[in-house]
């Protein structure tokens, strides 16, 4: 054509590149706001070309949500959070609206529109980028903010890189990646909320849009930022705090929380790809009580069901599923078995038949069920976005509370499919409002994680365990999640840390890796370093594919059993730590795993590569991971007096430091002022601890508080006021450390407190009231004492200790 019409064809491509910037263009921007409606908390505008809804849901978080056509009903999976009865100051004149509350300034500007967030103070949080702002490409919407000089970003949940994402650009597809490399995106979920960092403010920014979003933070260009989706409204929800944990804390208002875990879930998972048969779980947790390795559960991965269907057992494998687990349970396990979301295409299946008859799976325009294949062959899919799906699926779970299974494993709930290329035509029924794969797909994995957790809530009389490969915003609120298909490499055991660490930082708590590695067998050395990590993640996890070398603590070797066993040891004394910190996270979304960035937020060295790999594990510990191969390394102590944990030795803040790295100890440092409840070591969380509950208190120059808490660990009886909790402060102005009076109704397990102090050296008693306390001095090992032929010695922290009465008065210490 070309050739033939040479002019024609430069008229054409001319007028093209014209259309491309004109009124028609592609491109089409919001244009100036045209009218202007108030209420409250709520601006109502028109532009040219779109609709803009502005709502204060509290004084610190913001909602915009603007759309090219006049919006659809309001609705969210992600968003349980109330608007907030708030303050709010509204005025106007011809060129822009003023909001003000009590936490930030929000101004948009009417010509043409765009918006800009201030600090009450007239400081500059973010703003829109000018000439960019928001705009459509045909149906993809992108809202596009100016990239301040400096400014860092850092969460979006479960994706690769460094803890800074500024430079990257990320997708947000639910994918089934197996053995994915450190650079990999997407990764299995989507949780599309960030956090930036410049000039002494953080913010946080949550789009919640189920469509394939895309995330930029200056990658092939140095102008903005930008986030959007392939369709549907530009719905985001800015929030302000002067503290980064305090974003948080709004964020997972807005998004929820989860519930508190049963105890048991806390204790080590022996895992495999796969353990079968029964004889082999058996003794797989026998040789578990024999080496005296403490454990609570042990998970069955597809070979338990009958030709990998759901809902079902293989009888010459497990001939007596219950029997089974009840003996399980005498050991003091806990039994968890892996779901997927396919049910098998064949006749006279009950749970395929089921479905079928109550119209359950996801359909094709033609009301033809979708069929994709997987482990069992060809499958249909519930469609977890209909409440008919979810009620079906609750109805299933009963066939696992039969069996004394405890928790349950979905997988593969991206979704997955062989080819994974599965339609966009595939209608949901998406809560009544019907669409199409486009704008389900993100969601699916959470849906079918609620309907898991509805489920076993009803049907397992106890807390449940759920545990899920995918997800989206607000999964927290159902389910622990798992960083999929690893590798048994150096850099996979520190991607794991980053990406546990960005779960945290975008409001998911309870997260887990594969210790150890799925894919490939670990070295020595590799497999120890990884599960002394393992016992300081929130869900510890050993797991392996069915092609590698055995991945149980004994079958590394001596030395590596001693090691791991020691640290699997520690984990359960901190279990009273432990669950006091998963509490905090149920009750203020705070994870329990908490990046640098938490805590230190305007410290730059925080976000370097060098150090990005450290983390807190609650408030008192900073683990500092290296490679298994490496002899020395350089780690960062933040501002404080730090303890190490296994010396005492004490260093101060501020300051880069290289030091000896040995295989049988991970270094890890306890921050001054800390206070730490443990116990006596038990093999289970089944088996009670003595009635001594040590309290180790570090010397430091902050006040600090704990809150310590217990409950039955198992039931839902803490919601109506049964558990223990007592505020528990040291103040080192005035040299006392007081335990608040005791709310609520649960009796505590312990009858007495052993107060061990770090750094007292120059304290010989505590004084309360008319009582005084002897100091006695002493040591203590975290990681117990050396086995005689150990090649690695004992080391000890210097302490004073001392016991008192464990009553529930309000009792305060003077040192």
């Amino acid at each position: 054509m070309t050739k033939k019409y040479p002019v024609l064809f430069l008229l054409l491509l001319l007028f093209g590149v014209q259309t491309s910037f004109g009124q028609h263009s592609q491109v089409t921007n919001m244009g100036n706001v045209v009218s202007v409606k108030t209420d409250q908390q709520k601006i109502t505008l028109k532009t040219e070309n779109a609709y803009a809804d502005i709502t204060v849901y509290t004084p610190s978080v913001i909602r915009v949500r603007i759309d090219n056509k006049p919006f659809q009903p309001d609705f969210s999976y992600a968003v349980v959070g109330k608007v907030m009865p708030s303050k709010v100051s509204i005025s106007q004149n011809d060129n822009t609206i003023d909001v003000l509350t009590d936490s930030l300034r929000m101004v948009i500007h009417k010509k043409p529109f765009s918006v800009a967030f201030y600090t009450t103070g007239g400081k500059l949080i973010n703003e829109d980028e000018t000439g960019l702002t928001t705009s459509w490409v045909n149906q993809a919407v992108t809202t596009y903010k100016k990239m301040q000089d400096g400014e860092h970003f850092v969460g979006l949940g479960e994706k690769t890189g460094n803890l800074d994402r500024k430079g990257q650009g990320y997708t947000n597809w639910n994918s089934d990646v197996y053995a994915y490399n450190t650079a990999m995106d997407p990764l299995y979920s989507t949780i599309p909320f960030y956090i930036g960092i410049h000039h002494d403010v953080n913010y946080g920014i949550f789009l919640d849009n189920t469509y394939q979003s895309d995330f930029n933070f200056g990658a092939s260009n140095n102008r903005f930022s930008s986030f959007g989706a392939r369709g549907g409204e530009m719905n985001y929800y800015f929030i302000y705090h002067k503290r980064l944990a305090d974003i948080i804390t709004s964020y997972t208002y807005l998004t929820g929380r989860m519930p508190l875990p049963p105890m048991w879930a806390l204790g080590y998972q022996q895992n495999r790809y796969s353990y079968y048969p029964e004889t082999e779980v058996m003794r797989i947790a026998h040789t578990m009580r024999e080496n005296h390795i403490p454990a609570d559960g042990i998970t069955l991965d597809i070979h338990y069901m009958d030709r990998y269907q759901l809902f079902t057992w293989n009888k010459s494998r497990f001939p007596d599923p219950a029997g089974m687990n009840a003996e399980l349970r005498k050991l003091g396990f806990r039994t968890t078995v892996i779901v997927d979301p396919g049910i098998k295409v064949e006749k006279g299946a009950p749970a395929y038949e089921s479905g079928l008859k109550e119209g359950i799976y996801i359909k094709y325009p033609d009301g033809q069920p979708y069929t994709g294949e997987v482990w069992p062959g060809w499958c249909n899919f519930p469609d977890f976005t209909s409440v008919k799906g979810r009620e079906w699926w609750h109805k299933q779970v009963d066939f696992f509370a039969k069996s004394g299974v405890s928790g349950i494993w979905n997988d593969m709930n991206e979704f997955s499919t062989w080819g994974q290329k599965a339609p966009d035509n595939i209608l949901f029924d998406y809560d009544g409002r019907q669409t199409t794969h486009l704008e389900a797909h993100n969601v699916f994995g959470m849906q079918m994680v609620r309907a898991s957790y509805e489920g076993a809530k009803e049907k397992f009389g106890e807390r449940p365990f759920i545990l899920s490969r995918s997800g989206y915003a607000g999964l927290q609120r159902y389910s622990a999640i798992w960083t999929g298909d690893n590798r048994a490499e150096d850099d996979h055991m520190l991607l794991g840390v980053r990406l546990l660490n960005s779960l945290g930082l975008s409001g998911v708590s309870f997260t887990a890796m594969d210790i150890g590695g799925f894919v490939g067998s670990p070295s020595i050395p590799l497999y120890t370093r990884w599960m002394q990590i393992g016992a300081f993640i929130p869900y510890f996890r050993n797991h392996s594919a069915s092609d590698t070398k055995s991945a149980e603590p004994w079958t590394f070797g001596k030395d590596a059993l001693d090691v791991t066993r020691s640290y699997i040891n520690l984990r359960y004394q901190l279990l009273p730590y432990l669950y006091s910190t998963f509490y905090e996270s149920s009750a203020n979304g705070i994870p329990v795993m908490r990046s640098l960035a938490i805590n230190y937020t305007f410290d730059p060295k925080v976000l370097t590569a060098a150090f990005q790999n450290q983390y807190q594990f609650g408030s008192a510990f900073m683990v500092t991971p290296f490679e298994s191969t490496r002899d020395f390394g350089k780690i960062y102590l933040p501002e404080g007096t730090w303890y190490d944990l296994y010396t005492g030795a004490q260093e101060q803040g501020k300051q880069e430091k290289i030091i000896p790295l040995t295989i049988n100890k991970l270094p890890i440092y306890v921050k001054g002022g800390s206070i730490i409840p443990m116990q006596s070591l038990i093999q289970t969380t089944a088996e009670q601890p003595t009635d001594t509950l040590a309290i180790h208190v570090y010397n430091g120059n902050s006040a600090n508080t704990f809150v310590y808490y217990e409950d039955d660990g198992k039931t839902f009886n803490y919601q109506k006021g049964d558990f223990y909790k007592r505020l528990i402060m040291f103040d080192p102005v005035k040299h006392t450390l007081t335990f608040d009076k005791a709310e609520g109704s649960y009796k505590s397990h312990f009858k007495y407190i052993k107060l061990i102090m770090h750094g007292f050296e120059q304290s010989a008693s505590l004084q309360a009231g008319n009582d005084k306390f002897q100091l006695q001095d002493g040591q203590f090992a975290f990681l117990g004492t050396a086995a005689a032929d150990s090649p690695y010695p004992t080391e000890n922290c210097v302490v004073k200790y001392t016991t008192i009465s464990n009553n529930t008065e309000r009792i305060q210490l003077n040192y």
